[in-house]
């Protein structure tokens, strides 16, 4: 067997047992059943992945390549706290569209580890929140507000697959409280004296605004609201 074929059926079994792990969450799939998927016989799979636990990494890994293949497949907006919305809605979509996997991915835990493929998308997350934080309009360091959303986002969307009916306003109303909570805008009503809450304020307000102002000009803008919020203490 040449290096490609072995390559072609290494994948090949990989995306088998994705999609019949996705295909019925919660339920364990025989190996055989992912062999016979793919045509091969139960020694083929146990040379790739040398055990289920060693092909349920695998699939983890895969699973996790899929989440950020979605989140990097959207143009980001140019402002992160829009960005960190959006992201959270692809989240919980991925979530209800590959219940199986996402369960592997997020639902079943080792203490005090995870897995190395979660690092990727985590480091995406924070760095919108590194980028939010440098345009002051964090109530709090940018490594607890990623943590902040990644706890939350995880929540709700292992709730919204174990529910009856998902009720994706629950997830848009646990978001929204997710992104009050790491901006502080809630408690900080703007005042003629509140220099910092009505800059946060205005950066919220941005978003989409380069149809109307112009990339530069919004980004400008962007630049100086930033200042003027960490100038006055929003962080």
């Amino acid at each position: 067997m040449t290096a490609e074929r072995k390559s072609d059926t290494r994948q090949e079994l990989l995306e088998a047992a994705a999609t019949l792990i996705s295909e019925a969450p919660g339920q364990d799939v025989p190996l055989r059943a992912i062999c016979d998927r793919v045509g091969v016989k139960l020694p083929t799979l146990y040379h790739f992945f040398g055990s289920k636990d060693g092909l349920l990494a695998a699939v983890i890994e895969y699973g996790f390549a899929s989440y950020l293949d979605l989140k990097q497949a959207t143009e980001p907006t140019g402002d992160p706290i829009e960005d960190i919305r959006r992201g959270w809605d692809a989240h919980v979509r991925f979530g209800l569209d590959n219940a199986g996997f996402y369960a592997l991915m997020y639902g079943q835990v080792t203490p005090q580890r995870r897995p190395d493929a979660a690092a990727a998308p985590y480091a995406a997350l924070l760095r919108l929140c590194q980028e939010a934080e440098a345009q002051g309009r964090l109530a709090v360091p940018a490594a607890a507000a990623a943590d902040h959303v990644l706890a939350t986002n995880v929540g709700v969307t292992l709730f919204l697959i174990t529910a009856e009916a998902p009720d994706l306003a629950l997830a848009h109303q646990v978001r929204d409280a997710t992104v009050a909570a790491i901006t502080g805008l809630p408690g900080r009503p703007p005042g003629a004296a509140d220099g910092a809450a009505l800059a946060q304020q205005l950066l919220h307000s941005l978003a989409g605004a380069e149809d109307t102002l112009g990339e530069a000009e919004t980004a400008l803008l962007r630049t100086w609201l930033g200042r003027l919020a960490a100038a006055t203490g929003s962080v």
